[in-house]
């Protein structure tokens, strides 16, 4: 099991390059996340913010680099990491032949959680995404927005030290993202972490505590919100950059 020494960062990219035939998706990435910050992902399409967060989850292979989460290697322990993590992708591909409940008891199968606690944890997140009612009906006949939900309350069942997600608010209504938004601070606040992209740069520069943006597969820059926007807007930050070498 191969580990880094020193820090406590709940996750770590140490120069992360990916390429797909001759395009270089990702040239060279390295951050850092500690245990209490909601980390946002920012880039237009194709920068490489989807291809960096599916090699966090060891969902895809890289090429140079190395990803640790919680000190583990994604590498050489990814059984170790993905028992730490949760990843909700921008548009989860559920079991539609399930019912809400039955998909929801097959994910905390897989994490062996126990019968009392995953009722508590269903119970409580289906509630507060006002999903309960709709349990025991198949998911083929969920909207997108409440399969987002049910993708949601399905990656916080074992309680994750790390979330990654790909676009969580696509999909969800005010509401639902209100209350996202909420249960995302909560987590950090109790020790967790939360690396997410979006494009919803005024829920970024409002909900995160630092910022990456990334361009062409490289990082720009990152730092707290403070740092990257100095006194202007998120936005405004984005779009000068963008503008640059454009």
């Amino acid at each position: 099991m191969q580990s880094f020494l020193g820090g406590n960062e709940m996750l770590r990219i140490e120069n992360l390059t990916k390429s797909y035939g001759d395009k270089v998706a990702v040239d060279n990435l390295s951050l850092h996340i500690m245990p209490g910050e909601i980390y946002g992902f920012i880039g237009h399409n194709g920068a490489g913010k989807t291809t960096t967060l599916k090699a966090c989850c060891g969902i895809l292979n890289f090429d140079k680099g190395e990803i640790f989460i919680d000190g583990l290697s994604i590498k050489a322990d990814p059984y170790g990491c993905k028992k730490r993590i949760a990843y909700i992708p921008d548009n989860p591909d559920l079991y539609e032949f399930l019912t809400g409940i039955q998909y929801l008891n097959f994910i905390a199968d897989i994490f062996g959680i126990s019968a009392h606690e995953r009722k508590e944890k269903i119970n409580e997140y289906s509630e507060l995404f006002d999903l309960k009612a709709n349990l025991a009906q198949h998911i083929s006949s969920y909207s997108h927005g409440m399969k987002q939900k049910l993708a949601v309350i399905s990656a916080l069942i074992h309680s994750p030290k790390l979330i990654i997600m790909d676009e969580p608010f696509v999909g969800l209504d005010p509401i639902a993202t209100h209350k996202l938004k909420q249960l995302m601070r909560k987590i950090c606040d109790e020790g967790g972490a939360i690396f997410f992209s979006t494009h919803i740069l005024e829920v970024a520069e409002k909900l995160c505590d630092k910022v990456a943006i990334i361009k062409e597969g490289k990082l720009v820059i990152s730092g707290t919100m403070s740092e990257v926007m100095g006194n202007t807007s998120l936005e405004d930050v984005f779009l000068e950059l963008e503008e640059k070498d454009a």
